[in-house]
């Protein structure tokens, strides 16, 4: 069908209103001002890298200094159990302390769109030198679980916190995709170098403040923990104290629950009264050398 209109001069002129043709949203001239900004950030970005690429050798070592870090160090790892086994692995900190020692790579996360209760979120990591790349594209619903059950989220920050907590696993996973896995090792290793070594009070201190921290936040006894580690406390070793505070990291965040690593209930027990796992050996060898006496 069409309609007759008159334009400004008088003349008679139709329009066509059968036409199927789509109408073409029109982009507005911020939006274009934006999209061309960051193609042009990102070649820059790109020639930068080729002009000037990475040592190697200075990267690495940048990587292995601040691994020496104290604070970096002790948020290195992750750990929580699934089953009968922990997983743990390096945390999102000790990722973003490697890209950024080892140079030229573009890491982050954006949110695509937000429909239906969802955020639909991409996690991205890019080596400009190399031009190798990680992307990750997930949803996140704008819900939240609690043991009383779950409920929807509705204030812009809470749906932003939950879905920076779900990129943020998917970062790292891009990240340590694109990094050569031995610098990743080398960087492990110092991180836990570096919690075994330099303390200056005493380890058996350390542990008993630990145990207070344990006892007043979750309601969790020497006893648990010892049960959990598999020796008395006066036994523990560094090792077992960077266990103990990587258990106390993951409940702090709310990553796990207290009952995933200890047996809720067990009574505070005297060191004396403790049992040993390697006691019952002793104890024989000592009756059968008073046997061989006799």
């Amino acid at each position: 069908m069409n309609e007759v209109q008159v334009n400004s001069q008088g003349n008679v002129q139709s329009v066509d209103f059968t036409s199927q043709e789509p109408i073409q949203p029109q982009r507005s001239s911020q939006t274009e001002m934006m999209v061309t900004r960051q193609a042009q950030e990102v070649q820059v970005a790109m020639l930068a890298a080729k002009k000037f690429p990475r040592d190697q050798v200075v990267a690495y070592n940048n990587i292995m200094r601040a691994c020496q870090r104290r604070k970096l160090a002790e948020s290195s790892m992750y750990e929580f159990p699934r089953g009968n086994e922990k997983i743990t692995g390096p945390s999102i900190r000790l990722a973003e302390a490697i890209a950024q020692n080892w140079g030229n790579i573009d890491f982050g996360f954006m949110e695509l769109e937000q429909r239906n209760g969802a955020s639909q979120v991409m996690a991205y990591a890019w080596d400009l030198e190399t031009n190798s790349r990680q992307t990750k594209l997930f949803s996140v619903p704008h819900i939240r679980h609690t043991r009383k059950g779950d409920y929807p989220l509705t204030d812009p920050r809470d749906i932003y916190e939950a879905v920076a907590n779900q990129a943020a696993r998917r970062v790292r996973a891009c990240i340590l995709g694109i990094i050569p896995s031995d610098v990743v090792e080398a960087a492990v290793d110092r991180c836990n170098k570096t919690l075994r070594e330099g303390y200056e009070e005493p380890l058996v201190d350390r542990v008993r403040k630990m145990a207070e921290v344990f006892e007043k936040e979750f309601s969790v006894n020497i006893s648990m923990i010892e049960k959990y580690l598999g020796c008395k406390s006066d036994a523990f070793s560094e090792n077992d104290f960077v266990r103990l505070k990587k258990v106390y990291r993951t409940l702090r965040d709310g990553m796990a629950k207290r009952e995933d690593y200890f047996e809720i209930g067990l009574p505070v027990t005297d060191n004396s009264e403790i049992s040993d796992p390697f006691s019952g050996g002793e104890k024989k060898q000592e009756a059968g050398k008073e046997g061989d006496k006799k």
